[in-house]
Protein backbone atom coordinates (compact mmCIF):
# COMPACT_ATOMS: atom_id res chain seq x y z
CA UNK A 1 0.00 0.00 0.00
CA UNK A 2 1.71 3.29 -1.15
CA UNK A 3 2.64 5.44 1.67
CA UNK A 4 1.53 9.40 1.35
CA UNK A 5 4.04 11.91 2.32
CA UNK A 6 3.68 14.83 4.81
CA UNK A 7 3.84 17.59 2.03
CA UNK A 8 1.34 15.64 0.24
CA UNK A 9 -0.67 15.61 3.23
CA UNK A 10 -0.07 18.68 4.84
CA UNK A 11 -1.23 20.04 0.75
CA UNK A 12 -4.22 18.19 1.02
CA UNK A 13 -5.27 20.21 4.46
CA UNK A 14 -4.83 23.34 2.93
CA UNK A 15 -7.54 22.54 -0.02
CA UNK A 16 -9.64 21.93 3.02
CA UNK A 17 -9.30 25.21 4.78
CA UNK A 18 -10.00 26.86 1.46
CA UNK A 19 -13.13 24.83 1.20
CA UNK A 20 -13.86 26.20 5.35
CA UNK A 21 -13.37 29.79 4.42
CA UNK A 22 -15.63 28.99 0.97
CA UNK A 23 -18.50 28.47 3.54
CA UNK A 24 -18.36 31.97 5.10
CA UNK A 25 -20.80 33.24 2.16
CA UNK A 26 -24.54 32.64 2.41
CA UNK A 27 -26.41 31.04 -0.71
CA UNK A 28 -29.97 33.05 -1.63
CA UNK A 29 -31.71 29.73 -0.09
CA UNK A 30 -30.28 30.55 3.29
CA UNK A 31 -30.41 34.56 3.15
CA UNK A 32 -33.82 33.61 2.79
CA UNK A 33 -33.91 31.27 5.55
CA UNK A 34 -33.20 33.76 8.04
CA UNK A 35 -36.87 34.91 8.04
CA UNK A 36 -37.91 35.47 11.77
CA UNK A 37 -39.36 31.63 12.91
CA UNK A 38 -42.38 32.74 14.78
CA UNK A 39 -43.25 33.52 10.60
CA UNK A 40 -42.53 30.15 9.80
CA UNK A 41 -44.44 28.63 12.55
CA UNK A 42 -47.82 30.55 11.60
CA UNK A 43 -47.32 29.23 7.86
CA UNK A 44 -46.60 26.05 9.03
CA UNK A 45 -49.52 23.60 9.16
CA UNK A 46 -49.56 21.67 12.73
CA UNK A 47 -49.32 18.28 11.10
CA UNK A 48 -46.18 19.30 8.97
CA UNK A 49 -44.62 20.97 12.50
CA UNK A 50 -45.75 17.33 14.68
CA UNK A 51 -43.30 16.06 11.69
CA UNK A 52 -40.59 18.29 12.08
CA UNK A 53 -40.67 17.33 16.37
CA UNK A 54 -40.80 13.59 15.35
CA UNK A 55 -37.94 13.66 13.05
CA UNK A 56 -35.79 15.64 16.01
CA UNK A 57 -36.68 13.02 18.66
CA UNK A 58 -35.95 10.47 16.21
CA UNK A 59 -32.12 12.40 15.73
CA UNK A 60 -32.03 11.81 19.28
CA UNK A 61 -32.78 8.47 19.33
CA UNK A 62 -30.44 7.91 16.67
CA UNK A 63 -27.81 9.48 19.11
CA UNK A 64 -28.33 7.74 21.75
CA UNK A 65 -28.76 3.65 20.42
CA UNK A 66 -28.41 4.24 16.35
CA UNK A 67 -32.22 3.30 16.03
CA UNK A 68 -33.76 2.58 12.80
CA UNK A 69 -31.03 5.24 11.11
CA UNK A 70 -27.64 2.77 11.76
CA UNK A 71 -26.57 1.35 8.71
CA UNK A 72 -25.10 -1.86 7.79
CA UNK A 73 -21.14 -1.31 6.71
CA UNK A 74 -20.65 -4.47 5.16
CA UNK A 75 -21.53 -3.07 1.66
CA UNK A 76 -19.50 0.09 1.93
CA UNK A 77 -16.13 -2.34 3.32
CA UNK A 78 -16.84 -4.96 0.01
CA UNK A 79 -15.81 -1.23 -2.16
CA UNK A 80 -12.71 -1.09 -0.49
CA UNK A 81 -11.95 -4.96 -1.38
CA UNK A 82 -8.31 -5.93 -3.52
CA UNK A 83 -8.52 -7.95 -6.61
CA UNK A 84 -6.89 -10.91 -4.08
CA UNK A 85 -8.93 -10.25 -1.44
CA UNK A 86 -12.21 -11.68 -0.14
CA UNK A 87 -14.69 -9.11 0.53
CA UNK A 88 -15.41 -10.31 4.11
CA UNK A 89 -11.89 -10.08 4.99
CA UNK A 90 -12.08 -6.48 4.76
CA UNK A 91 -12.51 -4.57 7.77
CA UNK A 92 -11.98 -1.01 9.54
CA UNK A 93 -9.10 -1.17 10.68
CA UNK A 94 -7.65 -2.24 7.01
CA UNK A 95 -9.07 1.57 5.89
CA UNK A 96 -7.82 2.69 8.34
CA UNK A 97 -4.40 2.46 6.01
CA UNK A 98 -5.96 2.93 2.78
CA UNK A 99 -4.50 5.86 0.49
CA UNK A 100 -6.51 8.98 1.12
CA UNK A 101 -7.15 9.25 -2.80
CA UNK A 102 -8.94 5.91 -2.28
CA UNK A 103 -11.08 7.35 0.37
CA UNK A 104 -12.11 10.54 -1.50
CA UNK A 105 -13.04 8.28 -4.73
CA UNK A 106 -15.81 5.98 -2.90
CA UNK A 107 -16.78 8.94 -0.93
CA UNK A 108 -17.42 10.63 -3.95
CA UNK A 109 -19.26 7.99 -5.40
CA UNK A 110 -21.74 7.53 -2.54
CA UNK A 111 -22.30 11.29 -2.54
CA UNK A 112 -23.04 11.44 -6.33
CA UNK A 113 -25.45 7.99 -5.66
CA UNK A 114 -27.23 9.64 -2.70
CA UNK A 115 -27.64 13.12 -4.39
CA UNK A 116 -29.50 11.54 -7.33
CA UNK A 117 -31.84 8.94 -4.91
CA UNK A 118 -32.57 11.94 -2.84
CA UNK A 119 -33.64 14.06 -6.56
CA UNK A 120 -36.12 10.97 -7.37
CA UNK A 121 -37.47 11.02 -3.96
CA UNK A 122 -38.09 14.81 -3.46
CA UNK A 123 -39.27 14.64 -6.77
CA UNK A 124 -42.05 12.25 -6.31
CA UNK A 125 -43.09 13.24 -3.17
CA UNK A 126 -43.51 16.48 -4.41
CA UNK A 127 -46.05 15.96 -6.29
CA UNK A 128 -48.57 15.90 -4.36
CA UNK A 129 -47.14 18.99 -2.40
CA UNK A 130 -48.94 19.20 1.05
CA UNK A 131 -50.43 15.56 1.53
CA UNK A 132 -46.87 14.21 0.44
CA UNK A 133 -44.69 16.58 2.19
CA UNK A 134 -45.06 14.11 5.63
CA UNK A 135 -43.72 11.39 3.76
CA UNK A 136 -40.75 13.27 2.49
CA UNK A 137 -39.49 14.75 5.67
CA UNK A 138 -38.50 11.35 7.69
CA UNK A 139 -36.82 9.97 4.26
CA UNK A 140 -34.43 13.14 3.92
CA UNK A 141 -33.49 12.93 7.52
CA UNK A 142 -32.83 9.14 6.52
CA UNK A 143 -30.92 9.67 3.33
CA UNK A 144 -28.51 12.49 5.54
CA UNK A 145 -27.95 10.13 7.71
CA UNK A 146 -27.32 6.85 5.93
CA UNK A 147 -25.03 9.00 3.58
CA UNK A 148 -23.17 10.46 6.60
CA UNK A 149 -22.49 7.35 8.20
CA UNK A 150 -21.34 5.84 4.82
CA UNK A 151 -18.84 8.53 4.48
CA UNK A 152 -17.73 7.93 8.10
CA UNK A 153 -16.89 4.16 6.84
CA UNK A 154 -15.15 5.58 4.02
CA UNK A 155 -12.79 7.11 6.07
CA UNK A 156 -12.19 4.43 8.93
CA UNK A 157 -14.81 5.48 11.25
CA UNK A 158 -17.37 3.33 13.21
CA UNK A 159 -20.91 4.74 13.21
CA UNK A 160 -21.50 2.38 15.68
CA UNK A 161 -20.06 4.20 18.08
CA UNK A 162 -21.74 7.01 20.29
CA UNK A 163 -19.25 9.18 20.06
CA UNK A 164 -18.94 8.84 16.44
CA UNK A 165 -22.77 9.36 15.54
CA UNK A 166 -22.30 12.82 17.73
CA UNK A 167 -19.57 13.92 14.94
CA UNK A 168 -22.02 12.79 12.15
CA UNK A 169 -25.15 14.86 13.78
CA UNK A 170 -22.36 18.06 13.67
CA UNK A 171 -21.85 17.61 9.95
CA UNK A 172 -25.24 17.64 9.67
CA UNK A 173 -25.87 20.88 11.52
CA UNK A 174 -22.84 22.26 9.56
CA UNK A 175 -24.50 21.93 6.58
CA UNK A 176 -27.46 24.08 6.93
CA UNK A 177 -25.83 26.19 9.79
CA UNK A 178 -25.00 29.82 9.09
CA UNK A 179 -21.69 32.00 9.20
CA UNK A 180 -21.62 32.02 12.79
CA UNK A 181 -22.56 28.42 13.65
CA UNK A 182 -19.92 27.20 11.09
CA UNK A 183 -17.32 28.55 12.71
CA UNK A 184 -18.72 27.48 16.26
CA UNK A 185 -18.90 23.90 14.90
CA UNK A 186 -15.33 23.56 13.34
CA UNK A 187 -14.10 24.79 16.85
CA UNK A 188 -16.34 21.88 18.74
CA UNK A 189 -14.90 19.63 15.85
CA UNK A 190 -11.31 20.63 17.35
CA UNK A 191 -11.80 17.92 20.10
CA UNK A 192 -12.03 14.95 18.09
CA UNK A 193 -8.84 16.30 16.04
CA UNK A 194 -6.99 16.44 19.37
CA UNK A 195 -8.25 12.96 20.23
CA UNK A 196 -10.82 14.10 23.23
CA UNK A 197 -13.77 13.05 21.63
CA UNK A 198 -14.76 10.73 24.43
CA UNK A 199 -14.61 13.22 26.73
CA UNK A 200 -16.00 16.57 25.07
CA UNK A 201 -18.40 15.30 22.81
CA UNK A 202 -19.86 12.90 24.80
CA UNK A 203 -20.35 15.41 27.66
CA UNK A 204 -22.84 17.35 24.57
CA UNK A 205 -25.65 14.69 24.65
CA UNK A 206 -27.29 16.47 27.24
CA UNK A 207 -27.51 19.65 24.61
CA UNK A 208 -28.35 17.45 21.66
CA UNK A 209 -31.83 19.31 20.62
CA UNK A 210 -30.05 22.38 20.86
CA UNK A 211 -27.30 20.96 17.95
CA UNK A 212 -30.15 20.45 15.40
CA UNK A 213 -32.28 23.17 16.04
CA UNK A 214 -30.35 25.01 13.00
CA UNK A 215 -31.03 21.97 11.00
CA UNK A 216 -35.04 22.15 11.90
CA UNK A 217 -35.22 25.51 11.17
CA UNK A 218 -33.66 25.54 7.58
CA UNK A 219 -35.10 22.40 6.96
CA UNK A 220 -38.78 23.22 7.80
CA UNK A 221 -39.37 26.55 5.95
CA UNK A 222 -37.27 25.32 2.34
CA UNK A 223 -40.11 22.41 2.86
CA UNK A 224 -42.67 25.26 2.60
CA UNK A 225 -42.69 25.56 -1.47
CA UNK A 226 -42.94 21.97 -1.66
CA UNK A 227 -46.51 22.45 -0.26
CA UNK A 228 -47.23 23.72 -3.70
CA UNK A 229 -48.82 20.39 -5.93
CA UNK A 230 -47.37 19.66 -9.13
CA UNK A 231 -44.78 22.78 -8.75
CA UNK A 232 -43.81 21.12 -5.50
CA UNK A 233 -42.19 17.95 -7.58
CA UNK A 234 -39.68 20.47 -9.12
CA UNK A 235 -39.09 22.25 -5.77
CA UNK A 236 -38.79 18.99 -3.92
CA UNK A 237 -36.02 17.60 -6.57
CA UNK A 238 -34.29 20.37 -6.33
CA UNK A 239 -34.25 20.78 -2.59
CA UNK A 240 -33.41 17.13 -1.96
CA UNK A 241 -30.47 16.98 -4.67
CA UNK A 242 -29.05 20.67 -2.42
CA UNK A 243 -29.76 19.13 1.10
CA UNK A 244 -28.25 16.14 0.35
CA UNK A 245 -25.36 17.29 -1.49
CA UNK A 246 -23.90 20.11 1.32
CA UNK A 247 -24.75 17.08 4.18
CA UNK A 248 -22.12 14.87 1.80
CA UNK A 249 -19.62 17.59 0.49
CA UNK A 250 -19.70 18.62 4.71
CA UNK A 251 -19.47 15.18 5.88
CA UNK A 252 -16.95 14.52 3.31
CA UNK A 253 -14.50 17.14 3.71
CA UNK A 254 -14.70 17.05 7.49
CA UNK A 255 -14.01 13.23 7.84
CA UNK A 256 -11.15 13.99 5.10
CA UNK A 257 -9.78 16.48 7.37
CA UNK A 258 -10.00 13.91 10.36
CA UNK A 259 -8.08 11.64 8.58
CA UNK A 260 -5.21 13.52 7.57
CA UNK A 261 -4.75 15.32 10.83
CA UNK A 262 -4.58 11.92 12.23
CA UNK A 263 -1.68 10.66 9.55
CA UNK A 264 0.21 13.91 10.52
CA UNK A 265 0.35 13.18 14.13
CA UNK A 266 1.53 9.42 13.29
CA UNK A 267 4.09 10.72 11.16
CA UNK A 268 5.36 13.34 14.02
CA UNK A 269 5.05 10.67 16.98
CA UNK A 270 7.42 8.06 14.63
CA UNK A 271 9.49 10.81 13.90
Amino acid sequence: MAVESTDYLRDELKKIEVWENEQKDLWFWEKLGRLPFMLLDKLTPKFIQDKIGLAIDELGNYIQTGGQYLVKEESILKKFAPQDTLPDEIRLDFIEQVPISKMDEIAEELKISRTKIATVQGATTGIGGLFTLAVDIPVLLGLSLKVLQEIAICYGYDPKEKSERIFIVKCLQFSSSDIVGKKAILEDLTSFNQGNQNNQMISQLQGWREVVTTYRDSFGWKKLFQMIPIAGMIFGAFINRSSIGDVAEAGKMLYRKRRILERLNQMETNM
